[in-house]
């Protein structure tokens, strides 16, 4: 119910649980301690294994029929770039952080992240992308280039519930606690709703 649907052009979502290839990518896809955020085991937590749980990896192979093939690669290199996959997933997001430890001055995307996104486009007919984040980024780099784009916030330890969203278990019924900001310009004049990218209470 927390998943938040920003973008779902040409009716990407849900996705099909039988298609033939679907390439995974991004560090947030494979772990669980980036799911989890900060004040988990650890005060700053932590990247890895860090308790136990389901990755979007493993939910999205889980779901999936048998027939289905699904490649991860956290930067997005795929052995055969000359055979599309019908669907491409890309998660992505901060690293764990609490209190004044995560205060930054940006906000964008990392430049390694966006890079995912470019280098997966031409790799898929269908592009979605999943951001795992305790605040709104500034996904201006990303927001044009994908079909479909969903805020997950800090998922916890069981991606399995964004899964069944995705693959169509159940509806996207979640609206934007915030309002969505398109620049740092926007935050710093406190400029909330005035040329936002999602207004508050935005949900598709």
């Amino acid at each position: 119910k927390s998943q938040v649907l920003l973008k779902n052009g040409s009716q990407t979502l849900p996705l099909s649980r039988h298609a033939s290839r679907i390439l995974v990518a991004g560090k947030g896809a494979n772990d669980i301690g980036l799911q989890c955020g900060g004040w988990t085991i650890e005060w700053q937590g932590q990247s890895g294994a860090i308790t136990p749980g389901t990755t979007l990896f493993d939910a999205v192979s889980d779901i999936v029929s048998d027939e289905t093939i699904v490649e991860y690669d956290v930067n997005g290199w795929f052995e055969y770039r000359d055979t599309n996959a019908e669907i491409g997933l890309i998660v992505l997001g901060e690293l764990p952080y609490t209190e004044g430890e995560g205060d930054r001055s940006e906000l964008n995307l990392l430049v390694e992240d966006i890079a995912i996104v470019k280098r997966m486009r031409p790799l898929c007919e269908k592009l979605v992308i999943v951001l795992y984040s305790g605040r709104p980024l500034l996904i201006n780099d990303v927001i044009e280039t994908c079909d479909a784009f969903v805020a997950a916030w800090l998922p916890g330890t069981e991606a399995q519930g964004i899964a069944d969203v995705l693959f169509g278990d159940y509806p996207f019924t979640g609206k934007l606690a915030y309002t969505w900001p398109s620049s740092m310009r926007q935050i710093q004049h406190k400029n909330e709703e005035q040329n936002s990218l999602f207004p508050y209470g935005y949900g598709v």
